[in-house]
């Protein structure tokens, strides 16, 4: 029996931790999962956990209003420390790169517990863009023991940093094993959240994303600027933007873009609502690193807000194209696409999941087979 401490503490990594998490539970003459929820995202954490029947065994409660990187590292660095001290599991896993990752694994890394990392070898090359995940994910692959590369591009970057053959395993990105499963259950619940999002049924829909640290200031003005643009350009198109509730972002986002009739700011969607405003989303603009590998699946155009990105395979397969925060190429990019003929946002064609360059929905399962591989 394999007692895997799975931690976690934001959004996107309980949405790809999930079906890992589900599939050990399944497992349960293999697996005894421990669930460690950090709260670095707090409120949107637990309605992913909600969501997928997931309940943590514990639960830190780390997030306070206000709080500086420093103060969340040092607070996470010593409540994981005592957690796996009274939990003695047989490894740590971690998803991504958030301040939850990097703490996570430093912590494992001082007690002697092997780190299982899951998308691990994601590089831009850059230690601020983005900030600071960059730096978290490449302290994560310095004491990782198994390393769960989404793509092939992924364990080329690990084997670059001199990491062993035997360590590295392509796994898939378990996001399409996530995306999979909630897609189907949203479309037969399309009839509830037509009636909470009414515009979301126009033909023309854009979803936009925008949080990133890296953006705040003048880039955050200038992607709202290109907004309130392109609104004005294109009054068919609804453009629907979930505002994340930081105030670096909140502010300068309802300051320029609120009063437009066609642009629908509302409060951070629940995953399952927004894997459906994807479905529906023509075009997707976004600073988000797991919506760059999900909104693909779904036949969006999707432009993103970043210089550079981590995630270079739907890039080079023309799935997404890199627009920064320059008002008049987001302007330029985003028109060309709502005047092009349209897409295939909503279709029901699963064939674009099933060849989707992050995975085929069994990276869960192939995570899961190595642990038990190793750690038996």
């Amino acid at each position: 029996m394999i007692r895997p401490f799975i931690v976690l503490g934001t959004r996107p990594e309980a949405v790809k931790l999930a079906p890992l998490i589900r599939h050990c539970l399944e497992r349960s003459d293999d697996f005894d999962p421990i669930v460690c929820s950090t709260g670095q995202h707090r409120e949107m954490l637990e309605q992913v956990l909600g969501y997928f029947e997931i309940q943590p065994d514990v639960d830190l409660r780390l997030m306070k209003h206000g709080q500086t990187l420093a103060e969340l590292t040092a607070s996470c660095m010593q409540a994981v420390t005592d957690a796996l001290i009274k939990a003695k599991p047989d490894c740590v896993v971690v998803q991504g790169d958030t301040t939850t990752v990097m703490t996570a694994s430093v912590a494992a890394f001082y007690q002697k517990i092997p780190v299982v990392h899951v998308e691990a070898g994601l590089r831009t090359g850059d230690l601020w863009a983005p900030w600071p995940e960059e730096f978290n994910r490449r302290v994560a692959a310095i004491v990782t023991r198994l390393h769960c590369a989404p793509t092939e591009g992924a364990a080329n970057a690990l084997r670059r940093e001199g990491i062993d053959e035997s360590k590295i395993r392509v796994t898939g990105n378990t996001v399409i094993d996530a995306l999979l499963w909630a897609v189907g259950r949203e479309r037969a619940n399309s009839e509830t959240w037509s009636q909470k999002y009414p515009f979301a049924m126009a033909d023309d829909v854009v979803l936009i994303t925008g949080h990133r640290r890296e953006n705040f200031g003048q880039g955050l003005a200038d992607m709202c600027d290109a907004i309130a643009e392109l609104s004005d350009r294109h009054p068919q198109a609804q453009f629907i933007y979930p505002v994340h509730l930081n105030p670096n972002v909140k502010g300068p986002v309802y300051q320029r873009l609120d009063g437009h009739d066609n642009i629908h700011l509302v409060p951070p969607a629940d995953y399952r609502e927004f894997v459906w405003l994807m479905d529906r989303a023509r075009v997707v603009l976004t600073d988000s690193g797991g919506v760059q590998e999900e909104a693909p699946s779904l036949g969006c155009d999707v432009f993103v807000t970043r210089e550079k990105t981590e995630r270079p395979e739907a890039v080079d397969a023309g799935l997404a194209h890199l627009v920064g925060t320059d008002r008049q190429k987001i302007v330029d990019s985003v028109s060309r696409s709502l005047q092009s003929a349209p897409a295939s946002g909503g279709s029901t064609d699963e064939t674009k999941i099933r060849n989707n360059p992050y995975g085929d929905g069994t990276a869960s399962v192939q995570i899961a087979d190595w642990m038990a591989e190793v750690f038996s």
